[in-house]
């Protein structure tokens, strides 16, 4: 089933003589040297649709440029002069009526070698006669309204004579880090090669099922209670395969067993070039689930029966709030593997958030209770309790699937839909405070900058597919910049509250929800440097690394590298506020330092403070804080 798509892949790879192409006739047999090959691409229209998508020997997945636009073109570097016999275009839906690929030696100097104005999608499977190391597809009309979509651009052939023929050594000690009913996740030591070794690919039974360029994979897709059989090869720039690793047999738990991710794991690698503190690792990680022990002693609870579990809130205004089981909810399904109970304990949260709906959208939770586990003050939702029950909901389908007593899956379907239409405000892309907020009310154009949560919407726009949360994701980080350069030149600190989203967005002028310093860096926007930095240490995308160092440098120069000099809550000019310390105000910033190469010393000391600290029993809001912070620190946050 062809569905629509994003953009067409041209690779970077040219070659040295003119092809010949036949439309839709296959070559003879000959090996595909383009799998896991550097690409680049004219444009994408969002992150998780990169040109390596279209090499990576994998139909789910697919490159895909900017809508709208023509030209587009992605290209494969082949790495070294290659005989090519063949070129295959696996279409998805967004195709090109109109394209050529083109050869070059060097990447600047194009010659057409196939062209044609009818083209129709689906695949195009063409044989080719020519030498050279790079190919190119260069799409001039388009043939719908979106873009350029390719599930693969493959390129078959082999290594032209002279060149690199030498073999990488075959990976070492493959072994399984996690698996579910329905994926396997899988890492290896690096192989060496004389030139370099480019990339791993992965095979399941002998059939290619994906390529990594790192030293982990995981593997999805599969069935509950069987048996998978995996070797990896290196592969290097001229397309040299090595001898396979060592075969490796996992069995996938029954269904909703798991975890697939467990912490410590680490088998989701984070950016290129992030931090991390000094010192052992595993360590570390023995130093967050302490921390975590402590955390569930103080404030995990299994009142009122009914099967509920809950997170107390003895610092807010009832003694449940929902921001405290969102918390939850991510902390426990993050913690699966350190923690025996944490399934039991989120699927308490889990009948605790269907038994306790919104009044306004009863797929969201109502936001406060009462020690009766009532739910008053209307019961409607609360914007950043929804964001990560929902982001709570994915970690789990991929923890433990979605097969067992609840569908995580569909639940977190229903509660992503729910807060788009209830609290998102769709003139502005911007998030509201709540379900309760309404066209016409003196709160519809404010926003909390802490629930810019902003890989919960990465994770949002792969769960549905819905193209939206691209378009949301990106008005909250035009505003983090906007917000940073207007009002926080020197600082990057954001406001709590943001007023007049509608027309000139700024900092509350004063009082408008909670506090007066709801137009400052207080208690709500004192999150906003962790919850940028989730996203800048996961994804590496440039906005949020930006953002996240900017609020970096400032903290690291006006405390002089000591930690104990971050005081509690600041204006926006960097004017101290309060004095005294807290975990809500210091712990966010060692997140941002992991994104500057040049702060290591300084994250140490934000660390080391964290381990100082002693849990507050008596604040759910900061040990929370803390404790996520530690694990992202320690390189245990992944995004589902």
């Amino acid at each position: 089933m062809r569905r629509r798509g994003m953009s067409l892949l041209v690779l970077s790879g040219l070659l040295s003589a003119p092809l010949t192409l036949l439309p839709h006739q296959a070559a003879a047999a000959d090996t595909l040297v383009s799998v896991g090959k550097p690409a680049a691409a004219s444009s994408i229209e969002a992150s998780g649709f990169e040109p390596a998508r279209g090499v990576d020997a994998n139909t789910g997945t697919r490159w895909a440029s900017a809508e709208g636009i023509d030209p587009q073109w992605m290209r494969i570097d082949l790495g070294s002069s290659h005989t090519v016999s063949r070129v295959k275009l696996n279409w998805e839906a967004a195709y090109a009526r109109t394209y050529k690929i083109q050869t070059s030696m060097d990447g600047t100097n194009w010659t057409d070698v196939y062209s044609t104005g009818t083209g129709d999608g689906a695949i195009d499977d063409l044989t080719v006669s020519g030498t050279g190391r790079y190919v190119r597809m260069h799409g001039t009309a388009r043939g719908t309204t979106y873009g350029y979509s390719l599930w693969e651009f493959e390129v078959y052939g082999s290594p032209a004579s002279g060149g690199d023929t030498t073999a990488p050594t075959a990976p070492a000690s493959l072994r399984s880090t996690g698996s579910n009913a329905t994926s396997a996740s899988l890492a290896w030591n690096a192989a060496t090669d004389n030139v370099g070794v480019t990339g791993y690919n992965v095979y399941r039974g002998g059939t290619l099922v994906g390529t990594s360029t790192g030293l982990s994979y995981t593997d999805t897709g599969l069935t509950a209670s069987t048996s998978y059989s995996y070797t990896v090869k290196a592969r290097d720039a001229a397309g040299n395969l090595s001898a396979a690793s060592n075969t490796l047999s996992v069995t996938t738990p029954g269904a909703g067993s798991g975890p697939a991710v467990p912490f410590g794991s680490h088998s989701i690698p984070y950016a290129s070039g992030m931090l991390k503190p000094s010192g052992s690792q595993a360590t570390h990680d023995q130093k967050v689930i302490d921390y975590y022990n402590n955390w569930k002693s103080a404030f995990v609870r299994q009142n009122c029966g009914n099967g509920w579990y809950q997170v107390i809130s003895p610092d807010a205004d009832h003694p449940y709030v929902a921001e405290a089981q969102g918390y939850g909810m991510v902390i426990a399904a993050t913690m699966a593997g350190a923690d025996p109970d944490a399934k039991k304990i989120f699927d308490g949260l889990v009948k605790w958030k269907i038994d306790h709906p919104s009044a306004i959208n009863p797929d969201l939770l109502a936001a406060e209770q009462d020690v009766n586990c009532r739910s008053v003050n209307g019961g409607d939702g609360a914007t950043d309790g929804d964001m990560d029950v929902a982001y709570g909901l994915l970690l789990a389908d991929r923890q433990w699937g979605s097969s067992g007593t609840y569908n995580y899956k569909a639940l977190a379907l229903k509660h992503i839909a729910a807060i788009k239409k209830d609290e998102l405000n769709p003139s502005t892309n911007l998030l509201k405070l709540g379900d309760w907020s309404s066209a016409g009310d003196q709160y519809y154009y404010i926003t909390r900058t802490s629930d810019w949560m902003v890989d919960h919407f990465r994770a949002f726009r792969k769960a549905t597919g819905d193209a939206a949360w691209d378009t949301i994701r990106t008005a909250h980080q035009n505003q983090i910049t906007n917000l940073q350069n207007t009002y926080a030149p020197n600082t990057g600190l954001l406001p709590d509250f943001v007023v007049d989203t509608n027309s000139t967005p700024k900092p509350a002028p004063g009082q408008v929800l909670e506090d007066p310093s709801d137009g400052k860096y207080w208690w709500n926007a004192c999150r906003t440097p962790w919850r940028i930095a989730d996203d800048a240490v996961t994804s590496g995308d440039a906005k949020s690394l930006a953002a996240a160092r900017k609020m970096n440098s400032w903290i690291k120069a006006k405390t002089g590298g000591d930690p104990n000099k971050i005081a509690i809550g600041y204006g926006l000019d960097g004017s101290q506020l309060s004095a005294g310390s807290d975990p809500a105000f210091f712990a966010p910033f060692a997140l941002a330092a992991m994104t500057d190469s040049g702060s290591q010393a300084w994250l140490d000391a934000l660390w080391n403070k964290m381990l100082a600290t002693p849990i507050q029993t008596d604040s759910y809001f900061a040990a929370s804080i803390q404790l996520q912070v530690m694990i992202t620190a320690t390189g245990n946050h992944w995004v589902p």
